[in-house]
């Protein structure tokens, strides 16, 4: 993998985003992307956005692939991993939910399931417009801002980030909070009978 690495820093945006495809299409990289982004922006501080840009690219085309095998056999996957009385459940919760938990993983750069959402998404035919748009939502502010990171901290971004890393889950849970809380007062705003 250190060799895999070396080889796609050394391509530079091309790299980053090749990397980023391989990610989110479902090959196991934890944190790699976000990794080879800190480290390429402290290098090479001029190119940061350039490289953020091509890792917000690559996992774009990475989760779409995903999305879309998921569409042609992920209702299957599903059913394996829920209990099938619950399947309907399951479908129910990930469709008011479940765009948040796409989101909050694409969204802050801690180790979170995010595949299994995509995966989620596409077999359940939520619409792939609202998919794609969710996960630009996640992935701009994240690589932008780990790009950023990267240019001002150079080689001390990892150590920033894991100082920090208590303050990105509490983050994450107040986040999920809110827009769960957001999307049942939306719910049942659209449910209730309208006034006259």
């Amino acid at each position: 993998m250190k060799a895999i690495a070396a080889a796609l820093t050394s391509l530079g945006p091309f790299g980053l985003f090749l990397l980023a495809v391989l990610d989110s299409a479902g090959i196991p990289l934890p944190a790699a992307v976000d990794a080879l982004l800190m480290a390429t922006a402290a290098v090479n501080p001029g190119a940061a956005q350039l490289d953020a840009l091509a890792a917000v690219g690559g996992s774009l085309v990475g989760s779409m692939a995903l999305y879309y095998i998921a569409r042609k056999g992920g209702q299957t996957y599903l059913d394996r991993i829920t209990d099938t009385s619950k399947t309907g459940k399951f479908r129910g919760w990930f469709q008011r939910y479940g765009l948040i938990s796409v989101f909050i993983p694409a969204l802050v750069p801690i180790p979170m399931p995010l595949k299994v959402f995509v995966i989620s998404a596409g077999a359940l035919g939520v619409a792939p417009t609202k998919f794609l748009l969710v996960v630009l939502a996640g992935r701009v502010p994240r690589y932008v801002g780990l790009a950023w990171l990267g240019a001002q901290l150079g080689l001390n971004t990892a150590a920033w980030l894991k100082q920090h890393v208590w303050h990105m889950v509490l983050f994450s849970l107040v986040l999920a909070a809110l827009l769960g809380l957001l999307v049942k007062l939306g719910s049942r705003e659209s449910h209730s009978p309208t006034r006259r």
